[in-house]
């Protein structure tokens, strides 16, 4: 069962999050356009608010959350009740998927990828944003999941456990950047992302379909 709960309930703390963080936002916002293509038919997997599929020029997106579903149609985006093990497109549909902050909360994140893989053209992309459980931001937040509304029941992965398992689901020609660097009440503007990961707290995968 998608964990739609903490989102239907507290809609409004999590817009605030994004006001409250508005550099990180920028900064992550800026490193997934790095890897969105342009001029290309994509897709938001777990759109939540809309919030990156606005900015990202992505019309369609997939959310479980009602409450989610509202705020995200509100910014004039077609978005379908549906969760990332069982998306509602036919196959090759899209250029690219995007995830963002997503997998932390997937039943099964092994099918989902499938599922996007099986939606994208060949040689399409599937950009995942997610927080490193591996770095200093995803230490803090495994530390204090408990006293997190939304983090209570995730799952974090570190990047080389997203690495293997986009592997194994058949994807190639995988690249990463990192942004978010430091505690987030010090991000004062919007940083330049890095190649590669292991210092940012906030990665960008990009993997190709073959």
């Amino acid at each position: 069962m998608p964990r739609t709960s903490p989102f239907d309930r507290h809609f409004k703390r999590y817009e605030a999050w994004f006001e409250k963080n508005r550099f990180a936002y920028l900064s992550e916002l800026n490193a997934i356009q790095h890897f969105v293509p342009g001029q290309a038919h994509g897709v938001e997997i777990g759109i939540g608010s809309g919030r990156f599929a606005q900015k990202l020029g992505i019309e369609v997106g997939v959310e479980p959350s009602r409450a989610m579903r509202i705020l995200a149609k509100n910014r004039g985006l077609q978005v379908f009740d549906a969760a990332a093990e069982h998306l509602p497109f036919e196959d090759a549909q899209f250029d690219f998927a995007l995830m963002v902050t997503t997998i932390c909360f997937l039943d099964n994140i092994r099918i989902s990828f499938k599922e996007a893989k099986r939606i994208i053209k060949k040689d399409g992309r599937l950009i995942v944003g997610f927080v490193d459980k591996s770095s200093l931001l995803g230490k803090q937040y495994e530390a204090r999941k408990r006293e997190n509304v939304f983090y209570r029941e995730a799952t974090f992965y570190s990047t080389d456990e997203v690495i293997a398992i986009l592997r194994d689901c058949g994807f190639h020609r995988i690249k990463a950047v990192q942004t978010l660097f430091g505690n987030l009440s010090e991000i004062t503007s919007v940083q330049e992302f890095r190649e590669g990961y292991g210092h940012g707290g906030f990665v960008v995968i990009c993997a190709e379909a073959p």
